[in-house]
């Protein structure tokens, strides 16, 4: 029998549909549809597969595991009443793609957006969401990352607690709902990178243990779970059905690449690692088009973007909490809980740009052991740099944005920093209109559940000294007004117009500027001008260098600047290209700069030079 996938159930082209389970622990399967029940035949390595000749597209079963209780399937490609109701057949193949000619993505030139589709419209649906994408690539944004949408319990949630990897979560719409998001941003130049937790599964509506007792390992501790099996006795089927889930979301609906949270608690030892095997089944599902896979990973290990060849994954980027911790120092000026290794000073900020990760194997003292590996070599787009996402907003307690915590003129000029550095910049929802709208910590959890969750929450943030005295105000991860509560409002897109031009301007710039958006591997250098203020030298061919300012004190005035990286290309002088202090952004215009007696470095400010010809 012809199978895309090695589990689930699908369609087939004569009629029926086909079944197949990973399911070890029974001695026999049946599927439970239309009121009948047909047996599965027993394949090898504790698979049972089967033909049933009345199931079709939207039909709902169960499996039958020993004649005694039933299941959803663990390869669901649709839930319609949640985790623990029956799951439903779906055909892919009745939708209509319009992206023939869209070429996937790579990475060089991109700007993510971090999305999470229950809060991006106050409708907290995939259609709503798509009727936003024409604006948000009129903004500059080239990629989206989507959150997890892999089912789950409760009517609202982050979506790192999924349960049902293959079934998109009800909450935001149909299964073709989620295809014409897909559709709809590839017709706008948008690719779409989706969010995925193959390190654990969430608390309710887990079935996995009822097919298997090698779906999890006793060998590790994980931080949010049960560790899975990638390496013991039993794991060739939770190796599959998990690079099969990877396979699904790129062959079914066209996204152009993952987002792998948490890598470090996927523990494996095999030779082979199931974080090469998942990056291999992305590229193979992708055909031609081309794909990114992104890697959250919290000990800053370069391997996952190292080539497979020399040892590593093969990814195509990583997460950078380093310059995001050393920004939000800079900005807030807090260095508490796991800040404080950091300073905020020009030079964490400008090593940061330059090398990525600070910490490749020095000791880090929050955790009391070493942290990163080297990264020499690893070309600056790979290192994923962002003032905000989901846990960063949400972990100051009661999901404050960034500007609301950082002074206007700081926050304009680390925002330059961001969208200029040869990095890969990632924006969370609403940032780019100054959002006030929280991003608070939701789940809907049962009552037991949500009550561990709160406490847990709470022991949480007060390791933040600053918020600890606030705990027992924290809102409540399980209300329903916390979730509703973060709900972006786009009339702010013109109610904080300074903030969304002084995004949309910068991206034209990092998109236009032949030296911003084309930064030369190496060409970047930097040095310290105060305890504030720092540049950035863009090199370039034939002298058509960009030089980027960033003062985060007072007004600076250098009379001597014995600084060669500050010295103009031959025959030439600098002229002002961009200012953080022009008035359109909120701020109070910008004089010269470079002068014949002194430069002039305006206070809380970011300024870009180009060089002109002499007169």
């Amino acid at each position: 029998m012809a199978r895309r996938l090695p589990v689930g159930a699908e369609v087939q082209p004569g009629g029926g549909a086909h079944f197949r389970v990973w399911a070890p622990k029974a001695r026999s399967l049946e599927v439970l549809i239309d009121g009948g029940a047909h047996a599965l035949a027993a394949e090898a390595g504790g698979y049972f597969s089967g033909a049933v000749a009345p199931a079709r597209a939207g039909s709902l079963y169960r499996l039958r595991i020993d004649g005694a209780r039933d299941y959803p399937d663990p390869a669901s490609r649709s839930q319609p009443q949640g985790p623990h109701g029956p799951s439903r057949i779906i055909d892919p193949a009745t939708f209509a793609w319009t992206d023939g000619a869209w070429p996937g993505a790579t990475l060089k030139g991109q700007v993510m957006y971090e999305m999470h589709v229950g809060t991006f419209t106050r409708e907290g649906t995939w259609a709503a969401a798509a009727r936003q994408l024409p604006e948000v690539a009129r903004l500059g944004i080239t990629a989206i990352e989507m959150m997890p949408v892999a089912d789950f319990c409760g009517e609202f949630g982050w979506g790192y607690d999924g349960v049902n990897l293959f079934a998109p979560a009800r909450l935001y719409g149909e299964p073709d709902d989620l295809r014409r998001f897909v559709d709809a941003a590839h017709a706008a130049g948008i690719a779409l990178i989706l969010d995925v937790v193959y390190n654990h599964l969430g608390p309710d509506g887990n079935y996995l243990k009822f097919f298997s007792d090698t779906y999890f390992s006793s060998r590790y501790q994980n931080e949010w779970g049960e560790p899975l099996n990638f390496d013991g006795e039993g794991s060739a089927g939770v190796r599959e059905l998990f690079t099969a889930n990877a396979r699904y979301w790129i062959e079914e609906f066209h996204f152009d690449g993952l987002r792998l949270d948490a890598t470090q608690q996927m523990f494996d030892t095999s030779t082979v690692s199931i974080l090469t095997d998942i990056t291999a089944a992305v590229r193979k599902a992708a055909g031609s088009r081309a794909t990114l896979v992104v890697a959250e990973n919290e000990p800053e290990q370069v391997a996952m973007v190292r080539p497979v060849e020399e040892g590593g994954h093969g990814m195509d980027a990583i997460w950078n909490d380093d310059f995001h911790h050393s920004a939000r120092v800079a900005a807030t000026g807090h260095n508490e809980a796991y800040y404080s290794d950091y300073l905020g000073t020009p030079q964490e900020l400008l090593s940061a740009v330059k090398w990525g990760f600070l910490f490749q194997g020095q000791v880090f003292r929050w955790q009391k052991k070493r942290r990163g590996s080297p990264a020499y070599g690893v070309q600056p787009q790979v290192f994923v740099d962002y003032l905000e996402n989901h846990d960063q907003v949400a972990n100051s307690g009661h999901g404050r944005r960034l500007h609301q915590l950082a002074a206007p003129g700081v926050m304009r000029a680390l925002t330059t920093l961001l969208l200029l550095g040869p990095g890969t910049p990632m924006l969370f929802q609403g940032q780019e209109f100054a959002s006030s709208r929280p991003f608070l910590f939701f789940a809907d959890h049962k009552k037991e559940l949500a009550e561990a969750v709160r406490k847990g929450r709470g022991d949480f943030v007060s390791q933040f000294p600053s918020t600890a005295s606030v705990r027992e105000q924290l809102p409540d991860p399980g209300a329903r007004e916390t979730f509703e509560r973060c709900k972006l409002d786009f009339g702010e897109r013109e109610g904080h117009a300074a903030a969304y031009a002084l995004h949309r301007d910068l991206l034209k710039l990092r998109r236009e500027d032949p030296v911003f958006s084309r930064p030369i591997a190496g060409a970047v250098d930097g040095a310290v001008l105060s305890a504030k203020a720092f540049v950035l030298r863009f090199f370039a061919e034939g002298g058509a260098d960009r030089l980027l300012l960033v003062n985060l004190g007072g007004d600076l005035a250098m009379e001597r600047v014995p600084e060669p990286l500050l010295a103009p290309p031959r025959d030439r002088r600098w002229k002002l290209l961009w200012s953080s202090e022009d008035p359109r952004y909120g701020g109070g215009g910008t004089g010269p700069v470079e002068a014949d007696d002194a430069w002039r470095v305006p206070g809380f400010a970011a300024v870009a030079l180009a060089p002109e010809e002499t007169p």
